[in-house]
């Protein structure tokens, strides 16, 4: 009997919450989708309802937190790391808190994006998201994972996976690169204060990529032990 089917014998798995928990942090990100080609147009009341649903999905990440937090803090068996199991739920939680932070200053603001560097902010978007989808993905691996006894095909999957994250999260560093390189040739066209919070909202934007390639690390790291 492998490790996680003894664990399934006598304990309910901290597993699926934890999934549970990234693909509501996904949600929040595909979300800013949808907030975009609101703000673009300056569609402020669907801006700010968009803006809402975000927050509530980031609260029920957050419930979601709570209880397996209390739940892993409990004296029982585990078939892998209780620390390894917390850093992945906390980096997700921040990937569902940056997706809040960025709607949240944009609204705030009522913020204008220059359409000079709208396709190239987009394009840093779709690849943060798709990162944080990849971490998902990757996440949904680690029932089959504790099945396997964390042998066969299902390690390869997973570490295929994790490398597929590092590649995404690479790609968008150049895109950052790039939009930063674009707001930069019309900045002095720009009041500095919105310059600096359009640089706070790449770097945030960036991060979302950042966040998901540290919980495919933090995979890593439970898979090497």
């Amino acid at each position: 009997m492998s490790p996680g089917q003894l664990y399934n014998v006598f304990s309910r798995s901290p597993i699926k919450p934890l999934q549970e928990h990234i693909a509501k942090a996904y949600e929040c990100t595909h979300l800013l989708f949808d907030f975009f080609a609101a703000v673009f147009e300056h569609r402020w009341n669907e801006a700010e309802a968009i803006r809402e649903q975000i927050v509530t999905r980031e609260h029920e990440a957050d419930a979601i937190k709570h209880d397996l937090r209390g739940y892993l803090h409990k004296g029982l068996f585990l078939p892998v790391e209780r620390d390894d199991l917390l850093q992945i739920l906390s980096v997700q939680d921040r990937i569902a808190n940056t997706a809040k932070d960025i709607a949240g200053i944009i609204i705030g603001r009522k913020m204008h994006i220059p359409e000079a560097i709208t396709a190239s902010y987009l394009d840093l978007l779709k690849g943060s998201v798709k990162t944080v989808g990849l971490a998902q993905k990757a996440i949904d691996e680690l029932d089959e994972l504790l099945e396997t006894g964390f042998r066969g095909n299902e390690i390869n999957i997973a570490e295929n996976m994790i490398a597929d994250i590092g590649a995404a999260e690479h790609e968008t560093d150049e895109s950052q690169i790039r939009v930063r390189a674009e707001l930069f040739r019309i900045e002095t066209t720009l009041p500095p204060i919105d310059v600096m919070f359009l640089y706070e909202i790449i770097t945030l934007t960036s991060k979302i990529a950042d966040r998901a390639e540290q919980v495919g690390n933090r995979l890593h790291v439970l898979l090497a032990r």
